[in-house]
């Protein structure tokens, strides 16, 4: 595993869209875990393929202790829609409001090119897939942001990821082969 560089704001391979994954080798699954080890190393909750310079479509989330690897996501259905409060490792000190749906289905391959869907009504993963696959399609949260702001200090952030795991956990689940995994 190896640490990549984080690719900020005023990349120009942040606005370009990522390519489909093709290949599921040993090469793809270095990749994933060096975005894993990144991702820990600059406490994200999610992270990209483009945002370490690699035009891929490509997610990992860290979110209550639970790892999502979404290789060629799609969403296939979203309902619902709020306004969100998003960072990114990409756009360093800025948050912004952007309007998110309440509830996804996505259809995805995992690592060996298995094909599963995911669903889930919980806001912060709704939130982070969303703004992710935005990430393959070379889309910011900036260019959708109603309002951005200054974002917090990273003890503020702590507090509330704090908040959220003594809360109600939300509903998400995953089907391969139509049935279900979790």
């Amino acid at each position: 595993m190896a640490l990549r560089k984080i690719r900020t704001y005023g990349d120009d391979i942040l606005k370009k869209s990522a390519r489909p994954v093709v290949k599921f080798d040993k090469t793809l699954h270095h990749l994933l875990d060096d975005m894993w080890e990144t991702l820990k190393e600059y406490d994200g909750l999610g992270m990209a393929a483009p945002q370490i310079g690699m035009l891929r479509r490509i997610i990992v989330i860290e979110l209550d202790d639970d790892n999502y690897e979404l290789i060629n996501p799609e969403i296939v259905e979203a309902t619902g829609d709020e306004i969100k409060i998003e960072a990114c490792l990409s756009v360093p000190n800025k948050q912004g409001d952007v309007k998110r749906p309440t509830f996804i289905r996505v259809a995805a391959v995992d690592r060996h090119g298995e094909p599963y869907e995911l669903e889930t009504d919980d806001d912060m993963l709704t939130t982070a897939i969303c703004h992710e696959i935005d990430h393959l399609d070379g889309i910011l949260f900036l260019d959708k942001a109603v309002k951005i702001s200054d974002r917090p200090p990273d003890e503020d952030m702590k507090k509330g990821r704090e908040r959220r795991r003594k809360g109600k956990k939300p509903r998400t689940k995953i089907t391969r082969s139509g049935k279900k995994v979790i």
